[in-house]
């Protein structure tokens, strides 16, 4: 008799699994990659691609259809029609006639081709904007819903570790709660529109030796449970989300996929989520061929469905004729299919699969409206940080006659595009294609942003490789100049095409090639110089925190990226972005985390210094704000909520918008705790020399921890907090002594995944 637990389901899943062959079943725990070729957009895809025709491999049914508008530049228009006319094929051909679900990247939008393309995540981090990344959410899942797709493979919860670790572009913030809030808002979003999401990559993956891609993850039990398991418990118990996509790594010693650790005990029953494991891709065979614990894909199989993985992505390498031989010869339980199978049924039945007739297809589809551009823009806008800045911006479009625009990244459109932008991910192999949308570079946008300003545009060096024999053009063109905007960074890609990207990882953090000397011979020619970055990951730039007169960052803008950084620079939108991540001090100081302990700081006793150029949440506006007369209640319970407010003013003659940013400490506790800690955040917008009062109320939970025993519990203890322009500043500082018994929080307590919200009231 089966151990196995069996979900709960309604009647017409329990009716349709009751008349299922095993290889229906399993046709129902696997994708088919359609349109998979050479071209490497996903790990060892090559490899590991199934010899198996699909008219062979669907003969039973499917459970999902991987990509079908992500993989090749396909007509979105001719491309519906044939997915509904192979989705009425599988209602009419198949003996049980269930539709497939459809999934795709969506990670900057979604990939495919003429569809818009958003700012990267870590751009959505540093907007410090949840409300406006639900709002970007519901239009992506709304294109997505035109095209017949069902689930995203997004958003990215992995907290920021390591800055050279290649995958930093899709991650939001190094901080557990900026990614929590901002991903669950993606969630419902998504969720919104109809479209599924699905939780990436769960757990530890960003936590890698090195920060190198697929290597091992030595976090110990006190680091997941505090820093990267908190944004998946969010976006589970807050969000809903309806699908969970496992990590490739092993945590000391252990895949995740074969975990049901994780992804059983933890996620399900400590979490309570309901919906469907998808295994990364190829994942569940890496089982055999990479992590060797599995001594054949039927075995994977076995470690995989035990653990809590339903269903295989791409495709049915280990879960279709090795899982079924598996079965046969009595080595794996067919209840363990079973549970899989009606989680896929039920999951089919919420998204109205069995009731879609798919009997016209659409005939006009446009994945790139007006709306599409103008949250693009909006959201490009809000994530660009100001990092330094003599007074030379913004720029007086007025004033200026002749301007050089130098750097590999300047007249480049790919530039302000991530790694999972199709025209990174996708159209990087099909060079003779046309992007299929409006890509203007920042060299475009600058040419209507100064219609007044003769603009000399040289490329100066390369983004990667030696190649220096450009460099005196372009500090020769800035001589001629009034100033010079020199624009460097990154090139996204995938598994060495690119400088950041999957499979980019990096040993040190130098700009790439020779764009640092670039940069600085044209500071030595003496003209004022506006250094725009445009990368995936935090450089050690802090050299250029002096020599120019202006330090721009900007995380991978998306389609209206160049307009949004022309607008920054001559002042039209005023700079609100701030760091999601620390800027880093060199590759030799990571990992490193601003939720250090006091000995993860500098000190007397060591001559290295982790200290960051600058810190988390750092971020110049074209104003000044001040923070003053935080207060919060003496004392407070352990297991209640505190209401803390401080008082904001923009003290500057611009008007803008500050990030107003709640941190705490743990002043003295069972366990070593970071020496500060984002409790809440807020974006205000202020005119000169208007204040206004924000409060935030601050779940007691947002200062649990993992104590000896590995229970999350608040203990009774003082508590500074305080409000500043990043976490290393203390501009007003106020303190809270919680008493009463150490709370330890449990799922059923509410305030777990509870989110700090701020009210503000003007004068």
């Amino acid at each position: 008799m089966s151990d196995v637990r069996l979900p709960p389901v309604s009647g017409r899943v329990q009716s349709l699994h009751a008349r299922m062959t095993l290889e229906e079943k399993l046709g129902q725990l696997v994708g088919y990659w359609v349109d998979q070729g050479d071209e490497l957009v996903a790990p060892m895809a090559g490899e590991m691609a199934t010899s198996t025709k699909y008219e062979e491999a669907a003969a039973h049914g499917i459970g999902h259809l991987t990509r079908v508008y992500g993989t090749r530049p396909v007509d979105p228009v001719e491309r519906a029609a044939w997915l509904w006319a192979e989705q009425r094929r599988l209602r009419e051909q198949t003996r049980l006639g269930i539709p497939a679900i459809v999934h795709e990247e969506c990670l900057t939008g979604l990939a495919a081709w003429k569809a818009a393309t958003f700012p990267t995540p870590l751009a959505w981090g540093a907007s410090f904007d949840p409300a406006l990344v639900e709002e970007m959410g519901r239009l992506i899942g709304g294109s997505m819903r035109q095209l017949g797709i069902h689930q995203g493979l997004a958003p990215v919860l992995d907290v920021i570790r390591d800055p050279r670790w290649g995958r930093v572009d899709e991650c939001i913030a190094e901080d557990p709660y900026v990614v929590g809030t901002i991903g669950t808002a993606y969630v419902r979003g998504l969720q919104d529109a109809g479209i599924h999401a699905t939780l990436k990559h769960f757990v530890g993956y960003s936590a890698s030796q090195a920060g190198r891609n697929h290597a091992p993850v030595h976090a110990g039990p006190r680091e997941l449970a505090d820093v990267l398991l908190p944004p998946f418990e969010m976006a589970v118990r807050d969000g809903g989300v309806r699908s969970v996509m496992n990590s490739y790594a092993d945590v000391d010693g252990i895949p995740v996929a074969a975990s049901a650790d994780l992804l059983t005990d933890l996620l399900r029953e400590k979490w309570g989520f309901d919906g469907v494991v998808v295994s990364d891709y190829f994942s569940v065979a890496f089982l055999h061929t990479m992590h060797r614990v599995a001594e054949d894909l039927g075995e994977a199989a076995a470690l995989a469905l035990a653990a809590g993985i339903d269903v295989e992505l791409p495709t049915g390498d280990a879960f279709a004729a090795p899982l079924a031989a598996a079965v046969r010869d009595g080595r794996v339980d067919e209840a363990l299919i079973d549970r899989a199978v009606l989680r896929v049924l039920t999951e089919k039945e919420e998204l109205g699969l069995f009731d879609e007739t798919f009997a016209e297809p659409p005939t006009e589809i446009d994945l790139d409206t007006p709306a599409h551009r103008d949250l693009a823009r909006r959201l490009a806008s809000e994530s660009i940080m100001l990092l330094s800045n003599d007074g030379i911006l913004p720029l007086d479009p007025e004033r200026l006659r002749r301007v050089a625009v130098i750097g590999p990244n300047a007249d480049s459109a790919e530039a302000l595009m991530g790694c999972y932008s199709f025209v990174n991910h996708v159209l990087a192999h099909h060079p003779d294609v046309p992007l299929g949308l409006e890509l203007p570079s920042l060299v475009d946008a600058l040419r209507l942003e100064l219609p007044e300003a003769a603009l000399v545009v040289v490329p100066g060096c390369d983004v990667s490789g030696d190649d220096v024999s450009g460099i005196p053009d372009a500090v020769a063109a800035a001589r001629d100049a009034d100033v010079a905007l020199v624009v460097v960074g990154d090139r996204a890609g995938l598994f060495g095409r690119g400088t950041v990207g999957e499979g980019n990882d990096v040993e040190d953090l130098e700009l790439p090639g020779v764009q640092r000397r670039l940069v600085e011979e044209v500071v030595a020619s003496g003209v004022p110089t506006i250094v725009v970055v445009l990368s995936g990951r935090p450089y050690a730039i802090g050299w250029a925190l002096d020599g120019p007169s202006a330090l721009v960052q900007a995380f991978f803008p998306g389609e209206e990226g160049g307009d949004a950084i022309a607008g920054i620079l001559t002042g039209r939108t005023s700079p609100s972005g701030r760091l999601p991540v620390s800027l880093p001090r060199s590759a030799g100081a990571q990992p490193y985390s601003y939720l250090h302990p006091v000995l993860g700081g500098p000190s007397e006793i060591t001559s290295a210094d982790s200290t960051p150029a600058l810190p988390f949440g750092f971020g110049l506006t074209y104003t000044t704000f001040r923070h003053s007369g935080v207060t919060a209640p003496a004392e407070s319970s352990t297991d209640a909520d505190l209401t803390i407010v401080v008082d904001v003013a923009n003290t500057g003659t611009r008007a803008g918008v500050d990030v107003v940013q709640l941190y705490a400490r743990d002043v003295y506790a069972s366990v070593t705790r970071p020496v500060a800690q984002l409790v809440g955040y807020a974006r205000v917008a202020l005119e000169p020399g208007e204040r206004t009062v924000v409060g935030f109320v601050v779940p007691s939970a947002r200062l649990a921890f993992a104590d000896r025993r590995g229970v999350r519990v608040v203990e009774p203890g003082d508590i500074e907090f305080w409000v500043g322009g990043s976490c290393e500043d203390r501009e007003t500082t106020t303190t809270t002594r919680l008493t009463g018994p150490v709370h330890e929080v449990t799922a059923a307590d509410g305030r777990t995944v509870a989110v700090a919200v701020a009210t503000a009231a003007r004068s």
